[in-house]
C-alpha cells in the first residue's frame, strides 16, 4: 500500500511539473486606467514594435485590453528567446474616447521603452481625453 502511496504521488507531481511547464511565459505587460473615470480603459488595441537595425519599427503584436484593462501577453518568453531591444507601444485611444462620446487630444499614443535584461516588463498608463502618464511598473 505504501508503495502504491508514493507511485501515485510521484506520478501526480511529475504530471503537475509537465502541466506547469507548458506553461507559456511572457515578458511584457500593459494596462490603462482612466483616471477621468476612475476605471480600467477596456477595448483598447494596443501595438507593439520593435526597433530594426536599420532603425525602422517591425510590428510584432497587436492586442486589445481586457476588462480590468489589461494585456498581459504582449512578448513570449523563453529560455531559448533574447527579448533585448528597443520597443513601442502605440496606445490607439481615439476610438475608445468616441465610444464615450468625449473629445481627446491624443488620437493614439507610443511609448519607447528598451528591454535590457531577462526580467518582466510592465508598461501602463494613466489616461485622460487631455493627458497620459506612463512608467514602469512591475
Amino acid at each position: 500500500m505504501r508503495k502504491i502511496l508514493s507511485l501515485l504521488t510521484l506520478f501526480t507531481l511529475l504530471f503537475s511539473l509537465q502541466v506547469f511547464s507548458q506553461e507559456k511565459q511572457y515578458q511584457l505587460s500593459s494596462h490603462i486606467l482612466d483616471i477621468n473615470t476612475g476605471s480600467p480603459a477596456k477595448d483598447v488595441k494596443i501595438s507593439l514594435s520593435k526597433m530594426n537595425d536599420k532603425q525602422n519599427w517591425t510590428l510584432i503584436d497587436e492586442k486589445t485590453t481586457d476588462e480590468n484593462g489589461r494585456v498581459k501577453d504582449l512578448l513570449p518568453q523563453d529560455k531559448k528567446s533574447d527579448n533585448k531591444g528597443i520597443y513601442k507601444l502605440t496606445f490607439y485611444t481615439e476610438p475608445y474616447f468616441k465610444l464615450q462620446n468625449k473629445e481627446s487630444f491624443y488620437p493614439f499614443i507610443e511609448v519607447v521603452f528598451e528591454i535590457k535584461d531577462n526580467s518582466h516588463y510592465h508598461v501602463p498608463i494613466t489616461l485622460s481625453p487631455f493627458g497620459y502618464s506612463t512608467y514602469r511598473g512591475n
